[in-house]
């Protein structure tokens, strides 16, 4: 069904991630003209106008992972009697891992106009000074929490040829970086991000291996990894013939998991690699 238009206007801000110095004259204008402005955390959004010498004449409302269904639909409404409706989050762009999806989904299918004011954004900062190729790169967000669920994740990106960027939490760094060099292999170049434009601000470069036995000390701030994409070598072992290695061993009397970690071992391949294309053939 075709949207019926209507005059309110959405507005997904970008916000600072680190220096409120960082924001836009535009944004200022933004926070002082919007009818409605909804924000990952009300208190943040004040002390940032505070910060830009804003003075907020709308209506604020929270807007977050718990209520974004319910509010998504009373901003809606708000959009179809004309308010401009300004989304902002804690830090970067609403969406990006962070709320504003699903208002931006049912603006448009309402028919409002959908617009975005641009600003920093932890991604492309830390890709840019992570000092690996930013020519073509995919953005994976947050890994999954459970182990096994985090280990398959990483082995379906284990020949992803572009580079990765990730967000991850800082009491969880070291079991993620582990698992990245189980998939990817120690000695894949990555780069951790930790607290990006801040006062501590820290680029972490070296090899995954490297960096999950320097993370295991506890890392804090918010981070983003920046892992280096595969690339092809010579020779390469065939993820096939692998198998069917482990499949005649196993035929001999072998267990799996030992056939599994010794083909793997032989081969200079992860096992978790080796395991999991086995379980799916």
């Amino acid at each position: 069904m075709e949207a019926v238009n209507v005059s309110g206007r959405l507005v997904l801000a970008g916000a600072p991630i680190g220096q409120p110095g960082d924001a836009s004259p535009r944004l200022r204008a933004a926070l002082e003209s919007a009818d409605v402005i909804a924000a990952e955390d009300t208190r943040r959004l004040r002390r940032l106008a505070a910060d830009l010498g804003a003075r907020i004449g709308g209506r604020v409302v929270s807007y977050y992972d718990a209520n974004e269904e319910a509010r998504a639909a009373e901003l809606v409404d708000a959009l179809r009697e004309g308010a401009t409706v300004l989304v902002i989050t804690d830090a970067g762009m609403p969406g990006v891992s962070d709320p504003g999806y699903r208002l931006t989904t049912l603006a448009i299918e309402a028919g409002a106009t959908v617009t975005a004011l641009p600003g920093p954004s932890a991604v492309t900062t830390a890709l840019a000074v992570s000092g690996l190729p930013s020519d073509r790169f995919c953005f994976e967000g947050f890994p999954p929490r459970k182990p096994g669920e985090r280990a398959r994740r990483f082995v379906a990106l284990a020949d992803e040829p572009r580079t990765m960027v990730f967000f991850e939490a800082p009491h969880r760094l070291a079991a993620c970086l582990a698992a990245m060099a189980e998939a990817f292999g120690a000695d894949r170049p990555a780069a951790v991000c930790r607290e990006l434009t801040k006062t501590y601000e820290e680029v972490r470069r070296g090899p995954l291996g490297e960096l999950a036995r320097w993370a295991q000390d506890g890392v804090k701030g918010e981070i983003t990894i920046v892992v280096g994409g595969h690339i092809p070598s010579r020779g390469e072992p065939d993820l096939a013939a692998l198998v069917a290695e482990v499949a005649r061993r196993t035929a001999e009397g072998a267990g799996r998991k030992e056939a599994v970690a010794a083909v793997a071992k032989e081969a200079g391949i992860p096992k978790r690699v080796l395991y999991d294309a086995v379980h799916r053939g």
